[in-house]
């Protein structure tokens, strides 16, 4: 079997890494997807769904050094949800995809110096799916 998750949108906040106890490197951040329509009734409708994503070892070192608010990026891996009930009551959810690739999709200003490469991917990540 075979889940593949692509995620395309925008960086809602600079990546930010860290290192777990064994010395592990770990990046998160969080990308927006928003979808537009236009209901019966003529009005303008747009829902946003955030993800957080996690990225791990050589491919958290790069996404740490490139990925900043406002990117439009891809991202593919797996993806987990999750529930539960906060504090006062609230049912809660979240969507998190632990990448395996990441993908620029340009309109970020940088010199030639600053500019990320087009894609990464994680060490072991296969060329299954090609995007």
């Amino acid at each position: 079997m075979f889940q593949q998750t692509l995620v395309v949108g925008r960086v809602g906040r600079d990546a930010e890494m860290r290192y777990t106890p064994g010395g592990v490197p770990v990046t998160n951040f969080s990308v927006a997807v928003d979808r537009r329509w236009t209901d019966a009734s003529g009005q303008t409708q747009e829902k946003v769904t955030w993800f957080r994503i996690v990225c791990w070892r050589k491919l958290a070192e790069i996404t740490a050094q490139y990925v900043k608010k406002g990117q439009r990026i891809l991202v593919a891996g797996d993806i987990e949800a999750s529930a539960w009930t906060d504090r006062d009551g609230t049912p809660r959810a979240s969507l998190e995809l632990t990448a395996d690739r990441v993908r620029f999709l340009g309109d970020r200003e940088a010199d030639e110096e600053g500019k990320p490469p087009a894609e990464i991917k994680e060490e072991g990540a296969g060329d299954e799916i090609p995007f």
